[in-house]
């Protein structure tokens, strides 16, 4: 016979040790089994799902009265109702309290949550980080740390529309640096894609953002064209009362056309002043990470006016590792602002008339439309990719004695300026 008398608190409270009876029953597949638990009892309710008969624990007497025990008894009954396993029910739902705490403890400690634009932007930038130098990958993040992650980067990568992203970007642009605001939606569209490629985001919410933006005014480095303008630039600094490192400098950067790293960071050791070549280590260049790892060297044949200036520099600072060493301390190469510092004593300004920089596009332009040089050979001294019709890459090593003849001509041609004569304007060559 079925027990139709539900349990009360007294009945519970009176069974004692040794009682034979290995179950009370409260009815409707609710029960309490006897001394199960350490001596403790336990709350157990039968039943069945989907066909199956299965059983539940509620816990354990006193813990939990039998109140509770009814109420948790009823609340698994609703869910066996609407077709749910209390069982499967339970496990999601610890499951997911873990998740929730282990999601607190990330946020306590200043990490990305799991599936977050941060850290899917951080997953990403692992993956992509040995294509760049350590200076350029440090630029994106930095970018996206300060830009991005405070409004984005908790947000699950999958749920951020367009507007989203407009909005962060309205905020970079305010501040007046629109070319960061671009770079910045380029940076977020990579991971966008990532994150659809990796199956975490359905699309890139940043591809209908490019005309949204307003675009950046193009600034070209300062730099003076005009030839005669440039033979008073000449002559201004062969009359510069500056140390011999700097004035050397000073007269190498219109002849060289370097960057300015590329300059100020020359070592003795890459100069043969026998063979009048610089071979610059491919890690100093402007390459990617591949290019500088495994690149070859960038040869710089030197004019014999450079090769006179270099051997005048040598007694003093030959003995250092760094031809343009330091003003005070000498294991160290010259400050990155001394050439245009220099500048700007002689009255030239940085932002209107020439920077050391810009005496590239100097060189470029002349050499081009005045001299009628190959512009191949050109780019290919200022150390840019140089393409054939086809667009395969030349190996910058097969201009090497076109742009020593050039070089050597652009070096006279800057001596006649000093002395005022003005050629006159060649043929194009292209």
């Amino acid at each position: 016979m079925p027990n139709l008398y539900p349990l009360s608190d007294t009945a519970i409270r009176a069974v004692k040790p040794g009682d034979p009876r290995k179950r009370l029953t409260d009815g409707k597949g609710l029960y309490l089994l006897l001394f199960v638990k350490g001596g403790a009892h336990g709350w157990r309710l039968d039943y069945a799902v989907h066909g199956r008969r299965k059983t539940l624990s509620l816990g354990t007497y006193p813990e939990t009265s039998l109140k509770l025990a009814r109420e948790k008894a009823d609340e698994a009954r609703r869910l066996v109702a609407a077709g749910t396993d209390p069982s499967d029910h339970r496990k999601a739902s610890k499951a997911e309290a873990q998740q929730e705490r282990q999601e607190q403890e990330l946020v306590a400690a200043g990490q990305a949550l799991p599936g977050s634009f941060e850290a899917v932007a951080k997953e990403w930038f692992e993956v992509r980080r040995t294509d760049w130098s350590d200076s350029y990958g440090s630029k994106i993040m930095r970018r996206l740390e300060v830009d991005v992650f405070p409004w984005l980067g908790h947000r699950p990568v999958g749920s951020i529309t367009p507007a989203d992203v407009l909005a962060v970007l309205r905020r970079v642009e305010m501040r007046g640096v629109l070319d960061t605001a671009h770079r910045a939606r380029e940076n977020c569209g990579q991971v966008f894609r990532y994150a659809v490629a990796t199956g975490q985001a359905q699309s890139d919410p940043t591809r209908d953002l490019k005309d949204a933006l307003r675009k950046p005014i193009v600034r070209h480095m300062a730099a003076i064209t005009d030839p005669a303008r440039l033979a008073e630039l000449l002559r201004a600094i062969d009359g510069y009362n500056g140390s011999l490192v700097v004035c050397t400098a000073l007269r190498l950067a219109p002849m060289l056309m370097l960057r300015p790293g590329e300059l100020r960071f020359a070592e003795w050791s890459e100069i043969d002043l026998d063979t009048a070549t610089w071979a610059i280590p491919p890690q100093r260049m402007k390459r990617e990470k591949a290019g500088k790892l495994h690149g070859s060297p960038h040869l710089v044949p030197l004019p014999r006016q450079a090769v006179d200036l270099l051997q005048g520099l040598h007694p003093l600072t030959g003995r250092n590792l760094y031809v343009f060493r330091g003003e005070r301390d000498y294991d160290r190469a010259m400050s990155e602002n001394t050439v245009n510092a220099a500048l700007r004593r002689m009255g030239y300004s940085t932002k209107e008339d020439i920077t050391g920089h810009g005496f590239r596009a100097t060189a470029r332009t002349i050499l081009d439309e005045r001299l009628g040089f190959d512009r191949a050979a050109i780019e290919a001294q200022l150390a840019h990719s140089v393409k054939d019709l086809n667009g395969r890459a030349y190996n910058r090593t097969e201009f090497v004695e076109q742009r020593r003849t050039m070089l050597q001509a652009w070096a006279d041609y800057l001596d006649t300026l000093r002395q005022g004569k003005v050629l006159p304007l060649r043929a194009h060559s292209s």
